[in-house]
Parts: C-alpha cells; structure tokens; sequence
C-alpha cells in the first residue's frame, strides 16, 4: 500500500477465493461379457453410462420388473406393416384430390398432424394395414428412434408410415402406464440403448422383449393410465374445438375448398403478371394466380381485408436476431423450442440455453400465452399459438413472433393463419435459392380478414382460446402422470 511517498508492505494481502462447481461424476460397472461383446473395447464412450444407471435402477427397483414384451409380457401385439414379409411399403405419391393423406414418423408427436403427401389408392398395400387403430401405442423404429404417442381419436384412421411400430396390450391400463415409463428419462434411455448401453440405431418389434417395466401394482398402473387417457382426451377435445372454429371461418367467408384456388387451366402452369404487381419480385412463386384468387375472393365476403402488421391485429411482429447458443443440462437454463417442435404439446429433445451466458438476450426472446408463432425457414409456414406452459420458453430464431393487440383477435389471427387458405398466403413470400426464408417485413404484409359478423369473429376467438386452454390442461395431467411415475414408481423406495 502507498501512503504519500511512502511504499509499504500489507500484513495480510487479499487472496483471490476460487470457486469450482462440481458436476456429479458419471460411472457404472461393466461386467466382462459386456465388455467383451463390445470388441473388448475399455474406452467409457463405448457404453452409454445412464442407460446402464437407468436398468440398473429398474432391476433393483421396490417393484421388481415384468418384461414388456414375450410370452409373460404386458405387450399383446407389436408389428409394423410388412414385418413378417421384411418387406417396404411402395409408395405411388399424388395429388390430394386422388389419395389419401399419408403421415411420416416426424408427425406422430404432433397434437394435429397435417399430412405433407398423398399416397395414391392405387399404391400395392393394404392401406387398412397402415392405418391405425385407437387405443395403441406407436413407436418410431428408425431414423430419430424411441418417439413415443397415445393413437386417440385423432390419430385413429389416419394412414401412417411402416416406420412406425404399433403396440396393443394385453390389459387396458398398460397403455397409458407405458406411454408414461417410456416418456419418462429412465424410460427413454432405456428405450433407445440395449443392455449394454450402446445405443441403437433401429428398433424391431423383437426388441421391446429386452426392455424392463416396473412391475406396479394394478392400481397404481390404473391411475397413471386414467391421467395419460384424460389428456389425451383433453387434446381431441382442442382439436374438434379448432375445427368448429374453422369451419365457422371458411363458412362466413363463403370459402371454397383450396384445391378450387389452385386449379390450372393448362398442362403447363403459365401466367401473365403486369408490370405495376411485380413488386421488386421475378420469381414466380410470389405471382401464383392461387394467391391473388384468394385475396380477391377475401375482399367480397369480408367486411374488410387488412394486413397482419395492422396495429389492430398485431402489438408487433418480432423476427429475433441470430445469437451464439450455450446449451446446459436442465435445470440450468431455459426451454429451447426449434421449429420442428411447434406441433408437439411437450416438444420432445428440448435443449437449454444457459441463462449466466444468455441473461442479457432471453427476456427478449422469451414468449408469452396467446403469441402466434410462424417458422420462417426451412420448412415454411407452420403456426403455433403458445399455450400458458409455454410461457417464458425461447423459440428458435427461426422461429417468428406475431403478437396480437390484444386478447379478443389472437385467437381469431390463429385460426386464419393456420388454415390451407392462411398457409397460401404465408408462403407466397417465400424467397431463397437453397433454403427458403420469409422476415417479418413478409409476415407484417400478410392478408387478414374482418368478418363482416362481429359476433362470429369472436366466437371464433373464444373457441381456439378455449382449444389452447385444454392443451394446457393436457399438458398438466401428462405431467402429473410422468411425477407420479417417477417418484412412486421408478425411484419409489
């Protein structure tokens, strides 16, 4: 220390404390077999250490277990189209008008898949074989394995694709006790490795013999079940809610089917577009007739067309800025929603982002109940209106922000967008040579009609708000199920 001119040394000079935040050391045993059917090989990668943890938990359990699937199992029945014969489903795609909508493995999770293809009735399969039957629980075999869903009324009839394995059970109360065991971490990682931790990259029917269940008794398998079943009744309920309220719209609006806009008059698709409706744009896409038939027809049944960025449908429109991304483990961070999850009610997969490295950016781009979200690249046009345990969740910067003015048009801003009609007219601005992008300039010029009936515009509004309600109640329930499972079931002491 310096006093005046003079220099002297400190008794007790101060030391700098140092902290180190442990994080839990991973481990597990792995007996010689094991070791030995891994080509002797030592290295820790090798074995997936909390899937071995997570059997391990399993086999020690109060419970005991029961083998999901064999002679003794909970399983009745477990195939996927063509897996006795090893063979692939061939598929002959077309047109809507001639086929029937076909849904991938990505949409299983979805709580209201749209199809993306139409498979043609002339394909050589037995669609009845593909379609699928309430009350079975569906497991994706390859690609992004061990995705799990509940078929209820939604899902029952639709076409889906062999890469989907389906499950009965022997006993009703099986259903939702699994869905729940496989959706739980424990569950999960199980699902997705084998017994000796490495993890697969395709599942057979065969394979669910080799997966534990905690064999609990019957009524706590009941009370898990009636939650998982409820909720999923929740979500039929929210959609049937969506319908009504789009029906409601397409039938005030006097609006014929899509297919009716899109009709081309010659085998090849050409068109005049004069000079003053370019708009800067040279790419046909922009210029489709489909679009301007829409518009046109818009303005005849409507009381009036405005735009998306009208200070009376939107408080703003947000397109968040590209960030550097720290991803932690949970608990430490908060919920990452990627555009590929907007139809999920849980979005499966979350990441994290940091909140120490991202605390200056994630209020901002933090979400709130009743926002629509719209993907702006990638695969364009999908809508979303975030339920109230979304709230303060952080989409994807590929993910766009309308915010409505106020709480009487967000539901109403919702249906629109979210409808075949509403989707035309998103993508219309679509623009990009190798991946395709709209910004919220685009989404600010996006047609919007008021009814000329106030009263139906609003009971619009009130029905896809009272849809997002009961997902939110869904969501409770299926989260009530997944704490009383673990706590009661797999960590039960």
């Amino acid at each position: 220390m310096v006093v005046g001119n003079l220099a002297r040394k400190m008794n007790a000079p101060p030391e700098t404390e140092v902290h180190i935040s442990e994080s839990p050391v991973k481990w597990c045993s792995v007996s010689l077999s094991d070791m030995i059917s891994r080509g002797k090989r030592l290295e820790a990668s090798v074995f997936d250490v909390e899937a071995k943890q997570a059997r391990e938990k399993i086999y020690s359990g109060k419970y005991g277990t029961v083998n999901l699937y064999g002679n003794d199992g909970l399983i009745e029945t477990a195939y996927y189209p063509g897996w006795m014969q090893r063979s692939r489903l061939k598929r002959i795609w077309c047109d809507k008008p001639y086929g029937e909508g076909f849904y991938l493995p990505s949409q299983m999770t979805d709580l209201y898949p749209i199809p993306e293809k139409h498979i043609s009735r002339l394909a050589d399969c037995d669609m009845d074989e593909l379609r699928l039957k309430e009350n079975t629980l569906l497991l994706t075999r390859s690609g992004t394995i061990g995705n799990i869903s509940y078929v209820s009324k939604t899902l029952a009839g639709r076409v889906f694709s062999d890469d989907v394995i389906r499950v009965t059970f022997k006993q009703e109360y099986d259903l939702g006790y699994v869905y729940t065991y496989l959706k739980s971490k424990v569950g999960s990682l199980i699902l997705q490795t084998n017994g000796y931790g490495s993890v697969i990259t395709h599942v057979e029917p065969d394979h669910l013999a080799e997966i534990p269940v905690p064999n609990a008794p019957v009524s706590l398998r009941q009370h898990i079940h009636n939650l998982i079943a409820r909720s999923y009744a929740l979500r039929d309920e929210s959609n049937e809610l969506l319908d009504t309220a789009t029906e409601l719209m397409v039938s005030e609006l006097h609006l014929p089917a899509i297919q009716d806009f899109q009709k081309a008059d010659a085998a090849v698709n050409t068109f005049d577009v004069k000079l003053s409706n370019m708009n800067l744009r040279l790419d046909a896409s922009y210029h489709v007739p489909a679009v301007d038939a829409i518009v046109a027809h818009l303005k005849e049944n409507a009381a009036e067309v405005t735009t998306v960025g009208d200070r009376r449908i939107s408080e703003t429109v947000i397109l968040p800025s590209r960030f550097s991304r720290v991803y932690v483990e949970e608990g430490y961070g908060r919920v990452l929603i990627g555009g590929k999850q907007l139809g999920e009610l849980d979005p499966s997969g979350k990441k994290y982002l940091s909140n120490a490295k991202h605390e200056n950016i994630l209020n901002k781009f933090e979400v709130h109940e009743n926002t629509t979200l719209i993907t702006r690249s990638g695969t364009i046009g999908k809508v979303a209106l975030v339920p109230k345990h979304w709230e303060h969740w952080i989409p994807s910067d590929h993910i766009i922000r309308v915010v409505p003015a106020n709480k009487d048009i967000a539901g109403y801003l919702y249906i629109f967008l979210a409808s075949d009609y509403g989707r035309i007219l998103i993508t219309r601005y679509t623009y990009g040579s190798v991946v395709d992008e709209i910004d919220d300039n685009h989404v600010r010029q996006i047609p919007i009609p008021l009814l000329r009936n106030r009263d139906i515009q609003q009971q619009i509004n009130e029905l896809s708000l009272a849809a997002n309600t009961k997902r939110y109640e869904a969501y409770k329930l299926e989260q009530a199920a997944l704490r009383i499972m673990n706590e009661e079931v797999i960590f039960a002491k």
